[in-house]
């Protein structure tokens, strides 16, 4: 496999690359992913975490702090692959930690930043599966944990046409803390051993909440009058934004106070999603350009900014999460949960089933599937006070009896933390 790997690996390196430039996505990092690494730093053995992009990150926050907790010596290593992510690591760094960006998959660079590093143990994030990064930890006898694991529909399916393939890389693996049992029993199928697996939850119900915030701040910023309310479509993606303004056109025959903040899941599209509003006959503004002039009679708002969207929730009434009225596979509903916020959201929340599964089973959360269902939920909730109570207390209920998952990961691989066999 490695050969044929390496082909692959290099070939897609060599077109994509190009690209890459022409986009202007180089940044101050990229060094770090060929495996430079500065001089005159000293690595005494780190605990190593990988979290590929923001979501991942924000999951390991929790157990970043349980870490330091327990082991106030070790230094931490945290690498990315995205900006964002990158930035998001930089925000919850400590002295003595150092943040990257994970090297290119090839065994010449890592050879190096490993035997740089030396990390006790390399956890790595829900499931990023890196043939040469695993096979070049391996061959330096650290111990590899995949923590919060889980295999998607999408992976699952692409994974099984090379089973056979993967099944050596995974037996080098020590560990896998699975999200839940269907993830189990996929890994299971494509060749973990079943020894190796333990279904220990989901470490995102134990997610860090964000700091307190004063919703009137964030109603100010978007110059909300008392009387007016918010809907809030968190990471949409395109082929929503059409259809919740369309929904929120028809609401406010009923609901003329009613607002409706969209924050596409990529900020870059701000301009594409006013446009759109501007298109409907909106008055569409963004977010970053509230500041400069006075609030205007503005019904939509566009947040192009990074990192609010968690703040923004504070100031919202309803919050529907996107990614789940298309095939996009849903995101992160914990977080408006967490802020108290009655949460919507699609039928395609595959990407997080299991925690929208057992928020719908516990009538925490509403799901809907077209526009006019939508409208019907949107409406339901405007109108009925103790329903939206139901909600959100149900819902703190569904996190508060699925929170754990984090310190069961940290029981067992503390082995390898403090140095026991890695199990050869």
């Amino acid at each position: 496999m490695s050969i044929i790997y390496n082909l692959i690996f290099f070939v897609f390196t060599l077109i994509y690359l190009p690209v890459y430039l022409l986009k202007g996505k180089f940044h101050r990092g990229f060094l770090r992913r060929l495996g430079f690494i500065p001089e005159g730093l000293v690595f005494n053995e780190p605990i190593w975490i990988h979290a590929v992009s923001v979501g991942e990150v924000m999951a390991m926050r929790e157990l970043i702090s349980e870490l330091r907790r327990n082991y106030p010596l070790k230094s931490l290593v945290i690498s990315t692959v995205t900006p964002t992510g990158n930035k998001i690591a930089h925000s919850i760094a400590q002295e003595g930690d150092f943040i990257t960006y994970l090297p290119l998959d090839f065994s010449f660079i890592l050879r190096g930043v490993i035997k740089r590093i030396k990390p006790c143990v390399f956890i790595i994030a829900e499931t990023e599966i890196w043939p040469n990064l695993i096979t070049s930890l391996y061959k330096s006898g650290i111990p590899i944990a995949i923590l919060n694991a889980r295999i998607s529909d999408a992976s699952f399916k692409g994974y099984l046409a090379i089973k056979y393939l993967l099944k050596p890389i995974l037996n080098k693996i020590n560990i896998f803390c699975a999200q839940a049992g269907s993830d189990s029993f996929r890994l299971n199928t494509l060749g973990a051993k079943p020894g190796n697996i333990v279904v220990t939850g989901n470490m995102k119900f134990d997610q860090i909440p964000a700091r307190t915030v004063d919703p009137t701040v964030y109603k100010k910023r978007l110059g909300l009058k008392i009387e007016e309310r918010l809907l809030l479509a968190g990471s949409t993606h395109p082929g929503e934004e059409e259809i919740l303004l369309n929904a929120y056109r028809l609401l406010l025959n009923d609901f003329p106070d009613l607002r409706l903040l969209l924050a596409p899941r990529h900020p870059e599209r701000a301009d594409e999603v006013k446009n759109l509003a501007n298109n409907l006959g909106f008055k569409p503004e963004k977010v970053s350009l509230l500041g400069r002039k006075a609030p205007l009679e503005n019904d939509v708002f566009i947040l192009d900014t990074v990192g609010e969207l968690v703040l923004f929730y504070s100031a919202a009434d309803i919050v529907f999460v996107g990614g789940s009225l298309v095939k996009k596979g849903g995101q992160n509903i914990l977080e408006p949960a967490s802020a108290g916020k009655p949460v919507i959201f699609g039928p395609y929340m595959f990407n997080f089933r299991d925690i929208a599964q057992r928020f719908l089973e516990n009538k925490a959360a509403l799901e809907v599937f077209d526009q006019e269902s939508l409208i019907v939920a949107v409406s339901s909730l405007l109108n009925n006070n103790l329903k939206v109570e139901r909600l959100v207390k149900n819902a703190s209920e569904v996190i508060l009896n699925n929170k754990g998952a984090t310190k069961r990961n940290i029981a067992l691989i503390r082995k390898f933390i403090e140095g026991s066999s890695y199990g050869y």
